[in-house]
């Protein structure tokens, strides 16, 4: 329904617009080039829409504003990394003061022991250890599962995320094989020897796989978040946890993106019971720090091993990993957001979204629609897909491209590589009804 030659010219009219409107973050994009790698700190900040990345000067709450002296709508929130919201006043007190005490000495600090009692709390599993990102933190529990159960591979799901993990770089290719996801630079070995991939919501093809007997863990998210958000079925995730304990295979939930089910996650929010779970980004209010969770049975099982003298080589820890300034952060935060009434503002925020950008599509009569999971919420080119495979295959990026920087060119910025919107309890309905007539604008636009 959208024409495409139209598409085109509102696009080349839109990024005039930004080009225009941003002299000075031009000036610094071209200045960067000169000795940062792409112009920017990492390859994935050259994703943006527009000519060049916006830099940004300063954010609070829910807003941030770039050099030129613009002010944005922050649907992005550092893609959960400031779910909280920015600079949190009680965050910043708590870095400050720990920066002013000591950073690091490879020693424990007593808000460790605090932040685990909340993290068991929160989530229900007993015992937990820290890393530094939810990368780490998949790359020592999938180390724990292949040590604990002796076998070779882990199993994935279709087009997930889960970091810069090795094993997790691996999609299924037309023939049903298990082959390298596009993009992947590198890998050590052929990702087919290290891990098996099935289709999110396919309890079959899950079942035909363990039976097997190679795979050690089932990693997987409880709801596939980083190629949109995709559901999964009613009962999908008991079913998941029968058939892994069938077949022995750990379950690790990785919860760092679908922690916007709730302060427990959709762990606590549906029941579930995994093996192992990890939490990453929103849990230090914007300071990098991970943790990961263990079961009474896993964490008795690894007892042992983790007070061999050769545990500093065993691949897992790092000499930062929980250091006390990010326990500190991670204590601050979780004390005063991310509760069951920061929640109660932010979900509602995320509904008032869907329901805006669903009447747009309603209207006009698009095959378009909008997925909710708790305050994250995000619009499709296409109907809901069932599976990783289907959300990719409906990848529109030219239509991608031009709604984002529309929003840009209008105050709003939404998360980069999807058109997904995070809220936290600093947004506002006014912050909501501007996207909604934003987008409205847009398909306005498109539609002629």
């Amino acid at each position: 329904m959208i024409d495409r030659n139209r598409l085109a010219q509102l696009h080349q009219a839109e990024e005039s617009r930004f080009v225009e409107s941003h002299p000075r973050s031009a000036a610094l994009a071209a200045e960067a080039r000169e000795h940062l790698m792409a112009g920017v700190p990492m390859p994935w900040m050259t994703r943006w829409p527009g000519a060049f990345p916006i830099f940004f000067d300063t954010a609070s709450g829910a807003r941030f504003t770039d050099v030129d002296g613009l002010e944005y709508v922050d649907l992005c929130l550092g893609d959960t990394g400031a779910m909280t919201g920015h600079a949190l006043p009680q965050v910043a007190a708590a870095i400050t003061e720990r920066a002013t005490t000591g950073i690091t000495t490879m020693l424990p600090s007593g808000d460790a022991v605090w932040v685990a009692g909340e993290l068991a709390r929160r989530f229900g599993l007993p015992s937990w250890q820290m890393a530094m990102t939810a990368t780490d933190a998949n790359r020592f529990v999938l180390r724990f599962a292949r040590y604990l159960t002796g076998r070779p591979k882990v199993a994935v799901m279709d087009w997930c995320y889960h970091g810069t993990v090795d094993e997790t770089f691996a999609i299924l290719g037309k023939d049903g094989q298990t082959i390298a996801r596009p993009g992947s630079m590198g890998p050590q070995v052929d990702v087919a020897l290290t891990t098996a991939v099935v289709p999110f919501n396919d309890l079959g093809a899950l079942d035909r796989r363990l039976a097997e007997g190679d795979i050690a863990a089932l990693l997987m998210e409880p709801a596939l978040t980083n190629i949109g958000i995709v559901l999964p079925e009613d009962g999908y995730l008991d079913a998941v946890r029968e058939i892994t304990r069938r077949h022995g295979v750990l379950w690790i939930i990785d919860e760092t993106h679908t922690l916007c089910a709730g302060p427990g996650g959709a762990t606590a929010a549906w029941g579930l019971d995994p093996d192992m779970l990890v939490v990453g980004k929103p849990i230090g209010g914007g300071v990098p720090v991970a943790a990961y969770g263990f079961s009474a049975e896993i964490a008795e099982r690894l007892a042992e091993p983790l007070h061999r003298p050769e545990i500093d080589t065993a691949g897992v820890g790092g000499t930062l990993t929980g250091n006390a300034l990010a326990i500190a952060a991670v204590r601050a935060t979780l004390s005063s957001a991310l509760r069951e009434e920061d929640f109660a503002v932010a979900i509602p925020l995320a509904e008032r979204f869907a329901e805006g950008v669903a009447g747009v599509i309603e209207k006009h009569r698009l095959p378009w629609h909008v997925q909710r999971l708790g305050c994250r919420a995000e619009y499709w080119f296409c109907p809901p897909p069932r599976n990783g495979a289907d959300a990719a295959d409906a990848s529109d990026e030219e239509l991608d491209a031009f709604m984002h920087l529309w929003a840009i060119n209008r105050g709003i910025l939404l998360t980069p590589f999807h058109n997904m919107a995070l809220f936290s309890p600093h947004h506002t309905d006014a912050d909501v009804d501007l996207h909604t007539q934003v987008f409205g604008e847009a398909v306005e636009a498109l539609l002629g």
